[in-house]
């Protein structure tokens, strides 16, 4: 990466009592370089604030160019956010998977829904996928200076021909070898293996599975877990014929065929290592595992585990916050994907206890995409608004917003939160998190008495 691709760091936010507010920096300002050196992006930029002594250059919102020294206790932070954690820009996917969700989705739509990120800096600070195919001499020499662990890695297959197939690119044969390298030098990864039927289940299945969990052993792990997940596809997926959809059959048979697998794993590892995610016994119709199957919930973010942590959350939050009965009355609509119809239904009835609280919930299923079972997250404006039209709302709608930009009120299909609303003639609440739907439910809104 030349000197030349890289910008310097927008600043977006000054964090209230911190060095750079008391300093005087401002949104709008830009970090030119730490100590004579450009950082790359926010891992370099932790990396040169560590020192007790900066030198900055910094160009103001106005364009005028300062130098500053700054004298801090090593570590200590500058309280500073920035537009983008990359500031030579995204490492771009280079594959061609045919589940690819970026290419599944209808053109037209805003333009950072196209983005293809196969970015190990992402990987390493946010816990985002990427495949290894794209990584330069460079960028392997800086994983290991820098100790960038844990990375998180599509894996796939391990078996080259078949992964070569599902990225349709040829240094995907090369994910074994990659392994070693991690393992050789006591770095780590979380890997997902998305299950493509026809492609790489069955007995590619069990070869995958079977090939990281031999790197799932010693003090540092190079394969730290594994994620199990159902493939997902749209309408809009290019070439209709390549992929199926996980019926309920199949997601019985990889549960029953991954199940086998974990109790060999418990057996000879001690450990669990390789994880179903949630979506498979939703699509089953099975009941999930039991909380205690989760040890630590090494891969929370890729939904396995995910129902029942917030079940148990729900449940802890609830003695706290639910009241015995509220005043006014008030009726409200919950809408949920319906893939977790069923495992809400205890945090259903628990909120239904409360006197004069009566929440219904609304599962749909996703039409846009053209989906049978949706979880809440793919959910989009114009499905709610065919799902909840003509319906009795209540005094108004609770919208996990997960199924909005982060920080916005935008679905996916680039419909507004307000706008659903005006159609709907019904008040919309997002709510983030198990405390901001109990408060949502509890609290009085602007328009009661």
């Amino acid at each position: 990466m030349s000197e030349s691709s890289i910008h310097p760091a927008l600043i977006t936010k000054v964090l209230p009592d911190s060095i750079a507010e008391e300093i005087g920096f401002e949104a709008g300002d830009r970090i030119v370089s730490i100590n004579s050196q450009r950082p790359r992006d926010l891992i370099d930029y932790k990396f040169l604030c560590a020192d007790e002594i900066l030198e900055l250059e910094v160009i103001d919102a106005k364009g005028k160019t300062h130098s500053l020294e700054i004298e801090k206790d090593y570590d200590e932070d500058l309280g500073l956010e920035f537009e983008t954690a990359l500031f030579d820009g995204l490492i771009q996917c280079n594959n061609r998977c045919p589940f690819c969700f970026i290419d599944q989705q209808p053109p037209g739509k805003r333009e950072t829904l196209y983005l293809k990120d196969d970015d190990y800096r992402l990987s390493f600070l946010y816990g985002s996928y990427l495949t290894l195919t794209n990584l330069t001499q460079r960028e392997w020499e800086r994983i290991e200076q820098m100790r960038l662990s844990p990375l998180y890695v599509s894996v796939h297959a391990t078996e080259p021909d078949v992964r070569i197939r599902l990225l349709k690119n040829q240094r995907a044969g090369q994910i074994l070898d990659q392994l070693k390298w991690f393992q050789k030098r006591r770095l780590q990864i979380h890997a997902q293996v998305v299950v493509c039927p026809g492609i790489n289940d069955g007995e590619h299945l069990e070869r995958t599975l079977l090939d990281l969990a031999k790197f799932h052993k010693g003090e540092v792990p190079a394969v730290a877990s594994v994620a199990v997940v159902p493939v997902g596809l749209t309408r809009f997926r290019p070439n209709q014929d390549e992929l199926s959809p996980v019926s309920r059959e199949k997601a019985a048979e990889v549960i029953k065929q991954v199940q086998a697998l974990q109790a060999q794993f418990r057996q000879k590892l001690k450990s669990t290592c390789v994880w179903l995610a949630d979506e498979w016994f939703l699509i089953a119709g099975e009941e999930l595992p039991p909380e205690s199957h989760y040890e630590d919930y090494p891969q929370i973010g890729n939904g396995v585990g995910s129902i029942r942590q917030f079940l148990k959350q729900f449940q802890e939050a609830a003695q706290q916050l639910l009241p015995q009965e509220v005043s006014p009355p008030r009726k409200l609509t919950w809408v949920v994907g319906n893939a977790v119809e069923k495992a809400f239904q205890p945090i259903l009835q628990q909120l239904n206890q409360v006197q004069g609280l009566e929440v219904n919930m609304v599962a749909l299923c996703s039409q846009y995409w053209g989906q049978t079972i949706t979880v809440t997250g793919l959910l989009t404006g114009e499905d709610l608004l065919g799902g909840l039209q003509g319906k009795e709302l209540g005094d108004r709608i609770l919208l996990p917003s997960v199924m909005l930009k982060h920080g916005d009120t935008l679905f996916l299909d680039d419909m507004k939160v307000e706008e659903l609303a005006d159609k709907l003639g019904t008040p919309i609440l997002p709510v983030s998190g198990i405390n901001e739907l109990i408060e949502a439910c509890i609290k009085q809104s602007k328009g009661e008495n």
